[in-house]
């Protein structure tokens, strides 16, 4: 299958290199023409290591030019950050066509935002977005070309947008990762990412040894009893919310992640061993800068916010992390950050925001 890979993060890097290892037809596409045009000095190849070997890996297209990279690829996988979401989705919309399907893994809802950029830019093709629960793989760079995974997705749930779109979606992405699973409509999948329940907890708790230590590991160090009695409090009420909006097990708790004895959460068991074991997250961390502030605090901890006030669940342990981490970085999250409010969607009924999910527009 053709697949363009969008960004040139740990995610996206790993995308494209696991991807085009499994014998797809790997199109990548980075903003950023100097990294592009390193990659083409590097004939097109990253270097994976995972837990089979050490191997080069060829891309089929290195391209800065959107158009380019997605053009007659069945899939998009947007691993990047969610606060880019909105520039990708204005330089895609005139070139998306019928059938294809753009995957954010994860997204924030992310699927919604994107879709309505594609279709308020007058582009009326048929084309699906889908998020998932997180990203496929545990992964980090080594060098300019160099990816290393730690370990891949046995079980990814994913939703849809629109959900009439669903069996396409879902068909199209498990030919590239086989581990989806449906999760409904793109409310559940957003419902469904793990980032803004494990790092909020992670970040804003161990803030001071991140700003004191040069390297810090916060899933090994920072992961103590305490943190995790937090990070459990804060994922019960997103699964209150699930709830309450309708949507049924499995809600992927994540203490199944700790707990290699519990259901196989997202990464398998073992999954936070091998993380832990990898060292590969002892690293130099800008506590007000990390994508776990900006994107996991920010962006996704304040759209579950939201989305709780608009529910009307009980949050205190969402809300009160959002607090903190407003506070650690001079801001005002619930007003500055995503919410149903800034996509315009908090005055619309839990009925007709299921129905848009559902129908599309």
């Amino acid at each position: 299958m053709k697949i363009a890979i969008l960004g040139g993060g740990n995610g996206s890097y790993a995308a494209a290199a696991d991807l085009a290892d499994q014998g797809h037809e790997v199109q990548l596409w980075r903003r950023d023409v100097k990294g592009v045009e390193a990659l083409q000095r590097n004939q097109n190849t990253l270097t994976l290591k995972d837990f089979k070997s050490e191997r080069e890996v060829a891309l089929s297209l290195v391209s800065s030019d959107i158009s380019e990279a997605i053009a007659d690829a069945s899939l998009i996988v947007c691993p990047t950050p969610a606060n880019a979401q909105e520039d990708i989705a204005n330089l895609l919309a005139p070139h998306l066509v019928d059938g294809q399907v753009v995957f954010l893994p994860p997204g924030s809802l992310g699927s919604y935002i994107m879709a309505k950029i594609v279709f308020d830019a007058g582009n009326e093709a048929n084309v699906s977005f889908a998020e998932a629960g997180t990203l496929p793989y545990l992964t980090r760079k080594h060098g300019e070309f160099e990816i290393a995974i730690t370990t891949r997705a046995t079980r990814l749930p994913t939703g849809v947008f629109p959900l009439r779109e669903k069996e396409h979606a879902l068909t199209v992405i498990r030919q590239a990762y086989p581990s989806v699973e449906d999760a409904q409509d793109g409310l559940s999948g957003a419902l469904m990412n793990a980032g803004p329940i494990i790092h909020p907890p992670l970040i804003l708790m161990n803030a001071g040894p991140i700003e004191h230590f040069d390297h810090w590991d916060i899933h090994n160090e920072g992961t103590q009893a305490s943190v995790r009695r937090v990070t459990t409090r804060l994922d019960n009420e997103r699964i209150a919310i699930r709830e309450s909006l309708g949507y049924q097990s499995p809600h992927f708790p994540l203490s199944d992640h700790y707990d290699n004895a519990a259901d196989e959460w997202m990464y398998g068991n073992l999954a936070h061993d091998k993380l832990v074991d990898s060292g590969d997250w002892r690293e130099r961390l800008i506590l007000q800068e990390h994508r776990y502030m900006r994107e996991d605090v920010q962006i996704g901890l304040a759209l579950l916010v939201s989305i709780a006030d608009w529910a009307d669940v009980p949050a205190p342990t969402a809300t009160g992390l959002l607090a903190i981490g407003s506070a650690v970085c001079d801001a005002d999250f619930r007003h500055d950050g995503r919410s149903l409010t800034s996509l315009a969607l908090n005055d619309m009924t839990q009925k007709d925001l299921q129905t848009l999910f559902k129908d599309g527009f």
